[in-house]
């Protein structure tokens, strides 16, 4: 696990933004697995300038975000579908057959769950995952539990996650309960990984991922096992993190 420390929020979003450039440069085809919240807004507004700049090419790349609200329609605006539409999408050359994101309309879930883990099977494989963290450690949308999910799946938000995500909505009572989510065996199934986390209040999160046992409370503990993962954090959110164990931008 490598540990990359900016400065500040802006220096996160560009580095994020570079790695992927670089992974899009090396592999124009490449499958890239894409996050949504707060985090990395920076980093896609990134990648929009430097498309308008010439710098990439979005149009054989193919996209794999991690999760989706349940019973959202994909035109609400607090659904992930538009955000990614609002933040990226719509602002670079991609292929709209060649996003991908959980239907969390759909008729049938479980049928939705393998449907989607087919997908990411049939184009083999994604080949940097983006992620946030959650206050609790969670990671997509896998909360503390006590098991490791493999696949795709239902899961219940934890209170924590529904509090966290009310200022996307007008009231903490339209959050939804449930969300559709790659589990913690689809992400690290990954060929790389790479965590973006700034500010104070993901701190804790960052040691116990760090540094903890590996278990599901701490659903990005398991990310101590894969063989390619860097970490792009702030001083703050890297604050508790001991001198030595990792290196500044």
């Amino acid at each position: 696990m490598r540990i990359l420390v900016c400065k500040d929020y802006n220096e996160v979003s560009q580095k994020a933004a570079q790695m992927i450039l670089s992974q899009i440069t090396l592999k124009p085809n490449c499958v890239l697995g894409l996050a949504t919240g707060s985090t990395p807004i920076g980093m896609y507004e990134n990648l929009v300038t430097m498309y308008q700049q010439g710098l990439v090419d979005f149009s054989e790349v193919q996209t794999f975000n991690l999760d989706e609200y349940l019973s959202i329609s994909p035109t609400n605006e607090q659904s992930y579908h538009y955000f990614m539409n609002e933040y990226l999408f719509n602002h670079v050359n991609i292929d709209k057959n060649h996003i991908h994101i959980p239907n969390g309309m759909a008729d049938s879930m479980q049928e939705e769950c393998i449907r989607y883990e087919q997908l990411i099977k049939d184009v083999g494989g994604i080949d940097i995952q983006v992620l946030g963290i959650g206050h609790n450690a969670h990671i997509g949308f896998n909360e503390p539990t006590i098991n490791f999910e493999k696949g795709t799946h239902i899961v219940e938000l934890d209170e924590s996650t529904r509090q966290a995500n009310a200022r996307f909505f007008n009231h903490i009572d339209e959050v939804p309960k449930y969300a559709i989510t790659m589990g913690t065996g689809s992400i690290f199934k990954s060929r790389k990984i790479m965590l973006l986390a700034t500010g104070t209040s993901k701190a804790q999160a960052i040691h116990d991922m760090v540094y903890g046992k590996v278990q599901p409370e701490v659903p990005a503990s398991i990310l101590q096992f894969h063989h390619d993962v860097v970490l792009i954090l702030d001083e703050e959110a890297a604050s508790l993190l001991l001198d030595g164990d990792y290196k500044r931008v």
